[in-house]
């Protein structure tokens, strides 16, 4: 490979990782910053309290015009296991 043609595709990864890692420190920092929602959000889910709401949405007691994605059983599930696997890969990467 020729000195100009390798510089230049040293140059395309640079830019390219370049590019991926300030995408992905936004992200995290974002990430970070919601873990304590994630963590109140395991408390509530299973709680006496989430059944409650849970069976009162069921039998119509709520507002039909509330935000009621927190009642979903596999709403809050699918959110958590998510962010647990998110916590897996983070790991594996961070240990290479």
């Amino acid at each position: 490979m020729k000195q100009i043609e390798r510089i230049r595709q040293m140059e395309e990864r640079f830019e390219r990782a370049s590019k991926a890692i300030k995408k992905l420190s936004f992200a995290l920092d974002k990430y970070g910053k919601v873990q304590e929602d994630l963590a109140a959000l395991s408390k509530y889910y299973g709680s006496k309290t989430w059944k409650k709401d849970f069976n009162d949405d069921e039998a119509g007691r709520l507002p039909a015009d509330l935000k009621r994605g927190v009642l979903s059983e596999d709403g809050i599930w699918d959110l958590l296991e998510a962010n647990r696997e998110i916590k897996e890969v983070l790991q594996k990467i961070t240990q290479n």
